[in-house]
């Protein structure tokens, strides 16, 4: 991600950018995927931001720390137009090191959380040709956070179709969710020992679900487990880093 990015973010989020500009970032955010899952966490650490660095030494303390993060990447990038942030706004833009390989909460110590690492894709079954009501519900409940209730319609459909491998897991990730970590650990295993396309993505939860029961150690194990060439290795090296 480049700094100007940034600055859209909060143009954007402060009503700044003209109409033609609000249009074309939108349609942006709908067609690129790590533009709109940036602009996510910027939203979310703006909020955190917003209520955490109350203080006039606690935001004197970040902005010190954002700037000596955020020095070794932004050298020679052509400054965009100025927008001037308010402190939690600017340290808002220290998402970006999510994208470079460091977790941001690193520096104020302390173990990762669950939080900072559970972002989950979209879920699209219509998209694959499931139309039918219950396949429509489950999406529903699972993208706006339902999980409990996403879980309930993911085993719905199991008992129908015990083979869908992608229902699986987002029922073991709902389960997460919702704390019930022996189920779900348990799905989670039974895919990472299949030869499917949703192998590693089980690997990662399962990490996952142990970093949020505060088993570090086998959630360490876990993660270096996950090979250089597949979709979770930057995610698992992260979090290693973090660990």
């Amino acid at each position: 991600m480049k700094e100007e990015e940034f600055t859209f973010f909060e143009a954007y989020l402060s009503e700044e950018l003209s109409e033609e500009e609000h249009l074309s970032f939108e349609n942006r955010l709908k067609n690129e995927h790590e533009l709109s899952e940036a602009f996510n966490n910027y939203k979310e650490l703006y909020g955190f931001l917003e209520h955490k660095f109350t203080t006039e030494k606690a935001t004197e303390a970040f902005t010190k720390n954002l700037s000596e993060i955020s020095d070794g990447y932004f050298t020679n990038i052509k400054k965009p137009k100025v927008i001037k942030f308010r402190p939690w706004q600017y340290a808002a833009a220290a998402s970006v090191v999510l994208f470079l390989g460091i977790t941001m909460f690193n520096n104020f110590g302390g173990n990762p959380v669950y939080s900072d690492f559970a972002v989950h894709e979209t879920l699209s079954l219509s998209e694959r040709g499931n139309q039918n009501q219950l396949y429509l519900n489950a999406e529903e409940a699972f993208n706006s956070n339902n999980f409990e209730k996403a879980e309930q319609l993911f085993s719905e459909i199991l008992v129908a179709n015990p083979n869908m491998v992608e229902v699986e897991l987002y029922k073991a990730i709902s389960l997460i969710e919702i704390n019930q970590f022996p189920t779900a650990d348990e799905i989670l295993i039974g895919i990472s020992n299949q030869d499917s396309a949703y192998k590693y993505s089980a690997k990662w939860y399962l990490a996952l679900s142990k970093l949020k029961q505060k088993k570090y150690n086998d959630c360490e194990l876990i993660l270096k487990g996950i090979p250089v060439n597949t979709d979770m290795y930057g995610l698992a090296q992260e979090l290693l880093s973090a660990l």
